[in-house]
C-alpha cells in the first residue's frame, strides 16, 4: 500500500487463494474498504463461499487484470500469497480441463479421514511421484490429482512442466521477496492470530458454517477457518486449543511458503527489517 501510495500508478492483483470469497474477511486478513478504496484492488471478493475456485481461474483472471491495468498506461504490482498461483498467473502453465461432478464425489470421499487416507493410497499406487509431493492430509490437492488423472488418462506429475521450471515468464515481470527470521515470524503469526479472534474471527466462522448455501470445502481449508470450525462439532476444541492449533499450522505453512519460493531463482530477497526497505524495492523495480 506504501509503494503504491508513492508510486502514483499502481493497481495490486492479489494472489491469495482465499480473500477471492466473498464474506471471508478476519481470517483471510482481507485489505479493508478504506485500503481498497485509497488503492485499486483486483480478485478481491470475486466469488461466494460455496463456489468453487482454482489456480486455472486465478491465472485467466489476473491476466485479463493485468493487461487491463497495462493498457491505461499503469503498473500491476502483484502481491500475496500462494505460491502455485504465482507461478501459474506469470510462468507458462496449461491446466487440464476440469470434472466437476467427479471431482464433488472424490470430495466427498475425502470428508472422513478414512477416505482421505484411501485417496492418499489411491495416488501413492497411481503416481507415487506426485503423491510424494503432496502431503497425506491435503484433501484438496489429492482430488485434483486424483480428477486429472482419470480425466486425461495421464499421471498428475507428467502434466507439463510443472512448478519446478523458472523460466522466461509470460510477460515482464520482477519478484521481490521479504525474509523474516523464524523468531520474529512465530511472534508475528501469534499476534495476528490474537488480533484476528479479538476481530470477530470466531463469529465469520459461525455466520459462514451457517449459510443456507453451504460452505465449499476449499474454502473450508483456510487455516484459521478450519480450526474455529472444528471448534463448533460435536465434541470439537476449545476455542484456545482451535486457535493454538492454528497457530501451528501457520507456522509450518510459513516454513513450506519459505522452501518453496526460495527454489525460485528469480526472486531477489530483501531483509524485512533493512532500513529504507521500500525504496529499495522500487530501486530493485526501476532497474534497466
Amino acid at each position: 500500500m506504501r509503494i503504491a501510495a508513492a508510486l502514483g500508478d499502481i493497481e495490486l492483483v492479489s494472489l491469495d487463494s482465499m480473500q477471492v470469497y466473498r464474506g471471508m474477511d478476519i481470517g483471510t486478513a482481507k485489505p479493508s474498504a478504506a485500503d481498497q478504496a485509497a488503492v485499486p484492488h483486483h480478485l478481491i471478493d470475486v466469488v461466494d463461499p460455496w463456489d468453487s475456485w482454482s489456480a486455472a481461474r486465478t491465472q485467466s483472471i489476473a491476466r485479463e487484470a493485468v493487461a487491463d491495468i497495462e493498457q491505461r498506461g499503469l503498473r500491476a504490482l502483484l502481491v500475496g500469497g500462494t505460491g502455485l498461483y504465482l507461478q501459474a498467473v506469470v510462468d507458462h502453465f496449461d491446466f487440464p480441463g476440469e470434472d466437476l461432478e467427479l471431482r464433488a464425489l472424490l470430495d466427498a470421499e475425502v470428508s472422513t479421514q478414512s477416505g482421505l487416507t484411501a485417496a492418499y493410497a489411491r495416488l501413492q499406487g497411481a503416481d507415487p511421484v506426485a503423491a510424494s509431493r503432496i502431503e497425506p492430509g491435503n484433501a484438496r490437492r489429492i482430488v485434483r490429482a486424483l480428477e486429472v488423472m482419470q480425466v486425461t488418462g495421464k499421471p498428475f506429475s507428467a502434466q507439463g512442466a510443472g512448478v519446478g521450471a523458472y523460466g522466461e515468464t509470460v510477460f515482464p515481470v520482477r519478484i521481490a521477496g521479504m525474509s523474516e527470521t523464524s523468531e520474529n515470524l512465530t511472534v508475528r503469526i501469534a499476534a495476528r492470530f490474537s488480533t484476528m479472534r479479538a476481530a470477530g474471527l470466531v463469529d465469520e466462522v459461525r455466520t459462514l458454517a451457517e449459510n443456507p448455501n453451504g460452505w465449499s470445502r476449499a474454502a473450508q481449508q483456510a487455516i484459521g477457518y478450519k480450526e474455529v470450525l472444528s471448534h463448533f462439532a460435536k465434541g470439537g476444541l476449545s476455542l484456545d486449543e482451535a486457535f493454538d492449533l492454528a497457530v501451528r499450522r501457520t507456522r509450518k505453512f510459513a516454513r513450506r511458503q519459505r522452501v518453496w519460493f526460495r527454489r525460485d531463482p528469480r526472486i531477489e530477497w530483501f531483509d524485512a527489517k533493512m532500513g529504507d526497505l521500500e525504496a529499495q524495492l522500487m530501486a530493485f523495480w526501476s532497474r534497466p
